[in-house]
C-alpha cells in the first residue's frame, strides 16, 4: 500500500471533512477567515484527522460524527501551528510564508484563539463527555509542551528523557488524542481504545523523531523549511544530544556553544559531527522502535483495508528519511 493509497481508503470521508472545515471557518471578521483559510489550505498532510477517519472506519463506524471529530482535531492542530510560529518567530512553513510573517504576530495569535474556540464549539456538538475529556486534557498537555520547549531553548543540557517528554507533549499528544477519540466515538472495547491511544502516541513520536533527523539532512524543497532551522532557534534535539554524548570534547564544546548562541555559523561543522557520531542512525533507530510499538498496538483490530492503512502509516513515518 502506497502513501496515497492510505488516503484513498477514506477519500470520500476526507473530501467531506475538507468541506466541513471550510464551512466552519466562516467568520464575520474577514481577516479571521482569510488567515484561517490560508493556514488550513497551506498543503499539510492532515495526518491527525486522517487518524480519526482510519481509526473509526477500522472499527466499523458507519455514521457521520467522525467527520466533525476529524475537523476538530485539524482545528486544534492548526491553532497550535499559528501560535508555534509566533513563539518561534518562524517565517516559513510547508514552503510558504507563515501567517505571522504575512499579517503579524497579533492577528496570528488571535486567529489561533478563534480556531481553538471553533474546535471546542464543535466538540460540544458531539455530545460525548469522554471525548471532551480527552481533547481538553490533550490541549492542556500540548500547551505545556510548548512551554517546556520554550524553557529549554538554548539549553545544551537537555537530557534524552527530557527531550522525549517535550516531543510527546508538543507533537505526539495530538496524534494520541486523534486515534483515542476516534476509538471512543466508534464504541471500541476498552482494550481496543487503550491500544489505539498508544498507537497514536508511538506514531507521533516516530514522526517527530524523523522530523528532527531531517533538520540535519533534509532540504527546504522537501521539508518546507531549511536544514539547521532547529539549531538556528537553539533547540536541542536528539541528534545533537547523541552527538554531544559521543563526540570528542572539542566537538561537544562546539555544539554546546552553537545551541547557546543560536544561528547557523557552525552548521557545516555540526553537520559533520552529527553524521560522524552516528546520531542520525541512532535517532532513526529510536523512530523505528516507536513505529514498531505502534504496529503492535493494532493487534486487537479486525483485519480490514483501514487497519492495513494504519499499519502502513507506521512505515511511512520512518520511510521519509530511510
Amino acid at each position: 500500500m502506497t502513501a496515497q493509497r492510505i488516503y484513498d481508503t477514506v477519500a470520500d470521508d476526507f473530501s467531506r471533512v475538507n468541506d466541513l472545515i471550510l464551512q466552519r471557518l466562516s467568520s464575520n471578521v474577514p481577516l479571521v477567515q482569510k488567515i484561517a483559510e490560508y493556514i488550513i489550505e497551506s498543503g499539510g498532510k492532515r495526518l491527525r484527522p486522517l487518524l480519526v477517519l482510519l481509526t473509526t472506519r477500522a472499527l466499523g463506524y458507519d455514521r457521520d460524527d467522525h467527520l466533525k471529530l476529524a475537523a476538530v482535531i485539524e482545528f486544534l492542530h492548526t491553532a497550535t501551528l499559528l501560535h508555534d510560529d509566533v513563539v518561534d518567530t518562524s517565517d516559513m512553513r510547508r514552503g510558504r510564508s507563515t501567517a505571522n510573517a504575512k499579517w503579524g504576530n497579533a492577528p496570528s495569535v488571535l486567529v489561533g484563539d478563534f480556531l481553538y474556540a471553533r474546535a471546542f464549539e464543535m466538540m460540544v456538538e458531539l455530545q460525548s463527555l469522554p471525548i471532551m475529556d480527552v481533547l481538553s486534557r490533550a490541549t492542556a498537555v500540548i500547551a505545556e509542551g510548548e512551554v517546556l520547549q520554550l524553557m529549554n531553548v538554548k539549553n545544551p543540557d537537555l537530557t534524552e528523557a527530557q527531550y522525549m517528554t517535550v516531543i510527546h507533549n508538543k507533537t505526539a499528544m495530538l496524534f494520541e488524542a486523534a486515534s483515542h477519540t476516534g476509538a471512543l466515538l466508534a464504541g471500541a472495547s476498552p482494550e481496543q481504545a487503550a491500544g489505539l491511544k498508544d498507537y497514536g502516541k508511538h506514531l507521533g513520536l516516530a514522526f517527530q523523531l524523523v522530523d528532527d533527523v531531517l533538520d540535519y539532512q533534509g532540504d527546504a524543497e522537501t521539508m518546507g523549511k531549511n536544514v539547521g532551522d532547529d539549531l538556528a532557534e537553539g533547540k536541542t534535539t536528539l541528534p545533537l544530544i547523541h552527538a554531544m554524548a559521543h563526540g570528542a570534547e572539542a566537538e561537544r564544546r562546539l555544539i554546546r556553544q552553537a545551541i547557546r548562541k543560536g544561528g547557523l555559523e557552525a552548521l557545516p561543522e555540526i553537520l559533520e559531527i552529527v553524521s560522524r557520531s552516528g546520531a542520525i542512525e541512532y535517532t532513526m533507530n529510536r523512530a523505528r522502535e516507536q513505529a514498531e510499538q505502534a504496529r503492535q498496538r493494532l493487534a486487537t483490530l479486525p483485519d480490514s483495508e483501514h487497519k492495513t492503512a494504519l499499519l502502513e502509516l507506521t512505515r511511512v513515518a520512518v520511510a521519509r528519511a530511510s
